[in-house]
Formats: C-alpha cells, structure tokens, sequence
C-alpha cells in the first residue's frame, strides 16, 4: 500500500514520492521520482523533470500550470478531482511541508471523468518550526540509581495548607454569600484561568498563536490574577514538562504518583535533573518579550494586588458584603478552584483517561478535567500534537479557551493560530491510538 505525494527537490527538480508503508502504517521509506504524469501508481512510463535555474528551487506555481497545460505528455494523464492539484500544492507553508497527492483507487477509469477517492498519506507536519523545546525528547533517559532525598519547602507547606483551610470555610459561606458575590468570584476564576490557558499556556508556552498588544496585556493581567507563578518561569517549566514528559527531568512527573503531580512538586525542592534540564532549553522567545520581563520584575507587588487585595475590597466595598465573606469566598475558594483546576491537567489528565491519539505517552483524554480548566482537558491530543492552538481536534466543544481565542481573532487581535490538519489527526489516531477515537 502506498501512496505518492509531491515535494519540491530545492535543487533540481519538482520531484514524486512513492513512501512504502510499515504493516503499522509508519512511513519506512520511500522512492524519489522527477515529476512524473500523475498516472496509477502501477503506470509511470514518463517522467517529467521540471529545470530551474542553477541554485533556485522552482517555482511551483509556474511550473504546475506548466504540466496541466502541457497536456500531450500523456494521454492517459489522470489529474487530482477538480483541478485541485495546484490548490494543494499552494498550501500555506505554515500549516504544512508537504503536499499530498492521491492516486486512483485500484481499477478506477483512466479518462479522468470519474471522482477519485482521497486516501492521503500522513506526513509529520511543521506547522510551527520557529520553536522545538516543546517537542518530545525521547533520547532523554533517568539516571539509574535511587532520586536524591525530598526536600520539604515548609512555607509552601504552611501557605498551601491555610489557603485550603481558608477555601473550605468559604465552602460553608457559600449559602450566605450575595449573588454578586458569586458572580464575581465566577468572572474572576474565569479571566484569571484564561491568563494561563490562553495567556501562559498556549501563547507562551507554545506559541500556538500570536496576539497584537492589547490581547497580551490583557493575558497578561489576567495571568498575574491567577498567581501560578510568572509566565517566564511557568513557560520554562512547561517546556521542560513538554520536552522530558514523565521523567525525573519533567517538574511534576506523573509516575510519582497523583499527589506528587497535582501538588507535591511545588512542596519539595526540584529535582537536580529538572533543573539540569530545564538550562538547556531555548527561552530567548520570553526574554525578549519586554511584557513578559515586566511582569516578572514586579510579579509579587502585582500579585498580591491583583490575586488578593483587588478581589476581597470589590464585593465589601460595591455591595456591602461582608469582609469574611470576600476573603474566603471570592479570594481563597476562587484561588484554591484555579489552582486545582491547573492541577488536575498535571495529574488527573495523566493517569485517568482514553488514549486515543497516542497510546505510547501518558497523558490522556479527561472530560472533567477539560470542564474545570476551561478547555484543557484533551491532554492525550495536546501531548501528541502541542502546536495545535485550540489543544484538541474539537476546537469549541468543552473548550472555552479556543472560543475565547477564536473571538479575539474574529476581533484581529489573535492571528496566525496552528491548526493540525484532519488528515494528520487521523493517521495518528490510525498509527498510535488505542482504538478507543470514534474514528477507529
């Protein structure tokens, strides 16, 4: 089974790749031809060689319209359904590397009236080239040998331990809060989850999108309103999660258990790997980003006014609530929701779940999840392929975040969002997926 597909030999020629398949459908490697008729693959008495000049790939668009006006080359030429074959090979750059080309289904007719099937083959797509650190490194390998002794930070201990207490006595006050209370308490988790979703996640962390200034300045605030550490050091160790996924390199490995990645890694010291790791890794995109820097020259002032001070005197003072009430319902619960929310992602999204995407990687598939960290929760999805802007193949469907994104683009302040084709999801899901995907 094989299938050729079009690629643009920098030196020479427009060439035709006839790839050879693995019995699990991975490319195990393939034929180069000149630009041949695009004939049933059982067919290719001609071949086609596009000349450039010396040091210059061809141009594509020339020299297509070339071979579909140059029709006496074959007569038995059988062109892609609907002269589409120079739309797919304008493809835009950013989405893709390759074009793919279909064959004729076996037996099909040779006078190029009928419809053909479209079976594209799966080539790995680059849709974000400018950055790599966020790409699994499979070479990366523990040490051998027992991990180093945990060191307890105690005032994380402290901190995290009254935050909670304060959190579940906001729980009880929840019936005695005022609705506008609520309302505010909702509307600040909601803008404050979107300073790491939209905001640290997806535009910092991975750069699946861009954002023009007031977009970022917004994500930016809403991300100090969150209090989840600095962009800078929550893109860094996000990263590095990314890079070295469940070993002792990612900050908060899944395979040390539940506890240790929704909560314990930010009570112990790192471990020396991560920070090892986590050296290495590219992070000019972030230092040069003077909003970035900002933000994290003056995080604990911003910080305690934005996460703490600002939500607590709002309601006590718009509306006369009690300031019991502020603190422990519109501060502490607030805060303690996000927080595990963002959690869950590390830990729930990394042992409970369908496989779907890749079955070889821990993350997985976690509805419940995605319900509480506002669209974060296809984490098999967004492990496999971490440069798709919306974080899943569904992009609205218990996603807040890519409709948030979405209606910021619509507005022209987000642009140039990656998308995965559908054709490249579902030859993954055919390649790696536990069969569990609708698809399978």
């Amino acid at each position: 089974m094989f299938t050729p597909f079009v690629h643009c030999d920098p030196l020479q020629y427009a060439c035709i790749s006839i790839p050879f398949l693995s019995a699990d459908c991975s490319l195990s490697g393939a034929y180069h031809l000149p630009f041949a008729c695009l004939l049933p693959v059982h067919r290719l008495p001609y071949t086609y060689p596009l000349p450039t000049t010396q040091g210059s790939p061809p141009d594509r668009s020339t020299t297509v319209s070339k071979l579909i006006a140059d029709r006496q080359w074959s007569t038995s030429c059988q062109l892609l359904p609907g002269s589409s074959l120079l739309q797919y090979l304008q493809l835009s750059s950013s989405y893709t590397t390759t074009t793919t080309i279909t064959a004729p289904p076996k037996g099909s007719s040779q006078n190029g009236g009928e419809k053909l099937e479209n079976h594209p083959l799966y080539t790995e797509e680059d849709i974000r080239p400018e950055m790599k650190d966020d790409i699994f490194d499979p070479s990366y390998q523990d040490a051998e040998g027992p991990r180093p002794k945990l060191e307890y930070v105690w005032r994380n201990i402290i901190l995290m331990g009254l935050l909670h207490l304060g959190a579940l006595y906001g729980v009880i006050l929840v019936p005695t809060s005022k609705f506008y209370t609520l309302l505010w308490a909702y509307v600040y988790y909601l803008i404050s989850g979107l300073g790491i979703t939209a905001g640290a996640h997806r535009l910092w962390s991975h750069r699946t999108y861009k954002a023009r200034l007031p977009l970022r300045l917004f994500l930016i605030i809403a991300n100090t309103m969150a209090f989840q550490n600095d962009v800078y050091e929550w893109a860094r160790d996000h990263r590095a999660h990314h890079k070295f996924s469940e070993t002792d390199a990612d900050p908060h490995n899944s395979r040390r258990g539940f506890f240790f990645s929704h909560v314990g890694w930010l009570l112990v010291r790192k471990h020396p790997a991560v920070k090892e790791k986590g050296r290495t890794l590219n992070l000019s995109d972030l230092r040069a980003e003077k909003l970035v820097m900002f933000q994290r020259r003056y995080y604990k002032p911003a910080v305690l006014l934005m996460c703490f001070i600002l939500p607590t005197l709002v309601p006590w003072f718009c509306w006369g609530e009690t300031f019991l009430h502020s603190l422990c319902v519109a501060t502490f619960l607030r805060y303690a929701i996000v927080l595990n929310a963002t959690w869950l992602v590390n830990s729930a999204a990394h042992l409970y779940g369908y496989r779907p995407y890749d079955k070889n990687i821990n993350s997985r598939e976690n509805i419940l999840v995605s319900l509480g960290a506002v669209g974060e929760g296809f984490h098999n999805y967004h492990h496999t392929f971490p440069y798709d802007y919306s974080a899943s193949e569904y992009r609205w469907h218990i996603n807040f975040t890519t409709f948030f994104i979405d209606c910021m683009a619509a507005l022209g302040l987000a642009y140039d969002r990656k998308k995965v084709s559908k054709a490249a999801v579902l030859a993954r899901i055919k390649r790696t997926g536990d069969g569990s995907h609708k698809s399978a």
